[in-house]
């Protein structure tokens, strides 16, 4: 019969312990538009659903060796990567110490209680050897979802290193691309540098024939200086941000030194998922998606406190006055039973602890959907860069050869003596800022495909995140 009842009561509590208060997990809708609003540059198409577009390294599509060699070392350098990888240990480490409450705790209190008479201490005394464990009966789903919350986390714990590690190497790539710019800019003032020089011997031998004015060498060397100024300054800038990447880097800025880079070429093709690709290709928007699960669990954990709580208790040892006398078998004791707590009155802290759970969880929920509105403006916002830039592109290179033409036929005619030196200060300082301009909207072309390939997650996947038995398995 008491094996029966036994069994009975095996048989509830397992029921029992299937059950969980609270609300059930459903990923909340976001807005997700069914195509971008500006259309795919050219140069750029759509990726299909099968497409593996933009896998492991996205930095590659530059082939650029010296931009791979500097991106590799930020996963293994970066300072705010490291961090972010440590906080991902330390999530790990507290959902080992949820797990832990699933399971029964077990102590051991040996103690020796030492008595006298008679003014005499220590004639005699009794030696015990206890053992203590308790079992936590989840009869809510509490334990079970705080394991499911601290799981969460950790994922996105997880989410958000992977997002440290795209933020920073788009921000090294786009660095890089700035230096890029800026040699180019250098080796175009310093051509022009080179070529007032010229013009300024020219305006010299022309005012030693008698066929020039002493204003037409001030003009010239005005020119020339403000030239030499322009590529100086471009130093400050260069300086900058190579001193960025260094730390970006992990290391000093005095330890890495980037010689002059390679000519400046249009951004490569790549491909452009889907608006609902999106979705599961941004690490941020993973990372406040499982926040808003650990909210969702926290509202099940508030709930399941207005219910008892079971722990089943057992006690095993021995007690003797004789040390000798412990491992005998009249020494030996123990007990077992269950021990049910139920809160009785708390003010309405309770209630009050699921409103904020309630609270917060809404909380999550409108950030998720404010991370994924933000990725959609960064997606359009790139798309609608690279347009522009593009077509940008198109006209500073029409009026770059139309400012060269003119410079052509100023210097020309100021040769034959039918133009002054103005018209050719005029045609020299047109050219400059063309040839300045067409050089920038390169570079920014270059940086707002690295904004546009950010944007879209740099290739990761929410299939990458760690799932919970692998979460379980790893140390």
């Amino acid at each position: 019969m008491s094996r029966k009842y036994s069994s009975g009561v095996a048989v509830l509590l397992l029921v029992l312990s299937s059950c969980a208060i609270g609300p059930k997990y459903v990923r909340p809708p976001a807005p997700s538009p069914a195509a971008y609003r500006e259309e795919v540059p050219a140069g750029w198409k759509e990726a299909q659903p099968d497409d593996g577009a933009l896998r492991g390294k996205w930095w590659t599509v530059y082939n650029d060796p010296g931009l791979n060699a500097l991106e590799d070392q930020v996963s293994i350098s970066n300072q705010n990567v490291l961090a972010a990888e440590a906080q991902f240990r330390e999530a790990k480490a507290a959902l080992g110490i949820a797990r832990a409450g699933q399971s029964p705790a077990v102590t051991a209190t040996p103690f020796l209680t030492a008595s006298g008479a008679g003014g005499i201490p220590g004639v005699g005394g009794v030696f015990s050897m206890p053992i203590n464990g308790t079992y936590p009966i989840d009869l809510w789903g509490s334990i079970r979802r705080t394991v499911a919350a601290n799981s969460a986390v950790a994922q996105a714990s997880a989410a958000q290193l992977e997002n440290a590690k795209l933020l920073y190497q788009a921000e090294l790539a786009s660095d890089y691309f700035q230096i890029q710019g800026l040699d180019a800019s250098l080796q175009l003032l310093d051509a022009t540098v080179k070529s007032y020089v010229q013009n300024v011997q020219l305006t010299q031998d022309r005012y030693d024939g008698g066929v020039a004015s002493m204003s037409d060498i001030a003009q010239a060397q005005t020119q020339l200086e403000s030239a030499r100024l322009q590529l100086t300054d471009l130093g400050v800038q260069r300086a900058q941000f190579e001193h960025a990447i260094a730390v970006l880097t992990g290391r000093p800025p005095s330890e890495l030194s980037i010689p002059a880079l390679g000519n400046q070429s249009p951004p490569p093709t790549t491909l452009v998922g889907l608006p609902s690709a999106l979705l599961e290709r941004r690490p941020d928007v993973a990372a406040a998606e499982r926040q808003v699960v650990v909210a969702n669990e926290q509202i099940g954990i508030a709930e399941a406190a207005f219910y008892p709580s079971l722990n089943l208790g057992a006690t095993a040892g021995s007690q003797a006055t004789a040390i000798l006398d412990l491992l005998s078998l009249p020494s030996r004791f123990w007990s077992v039973g269950p021990q049910l707590a139920e809160t009785l009155f708390d003010g309405g802290k309770r209630h009050a602890q699921v409103k904020l759970s309630e609270a917060s969880y809404d909380a999550t929920v409108a950030n998720y959907r404010q991370t994924v509105l933000t990725a959609f403006q960064q997606v359009e916002d790139s798309l609608s860069q690279l347009r522009i830039l593009s077509d940008e592109s198109d006209i500073a290179e029409r009026a770059v050869k139309a400012a060269q033409q003119s410079l052509d036929i100023s210097t020309i005619q100021y040769r034959a003596g039918t133009a002054n030196y103005l018209q050719v200060i005029t045609a020299q300082t047109s050219t400059l800022q063309n040839q300045r301009s067409e050089v920038d909207l390169l570079t920014r072309r270059m940086v707002a495909s690295v904004s546009l390939i950010q944007a879209l997650g740099g290739g990761w996947d929410a299939s990458q995140l760690p799932s919970a038995e692998n979460l379980r398995s790893s140390k």
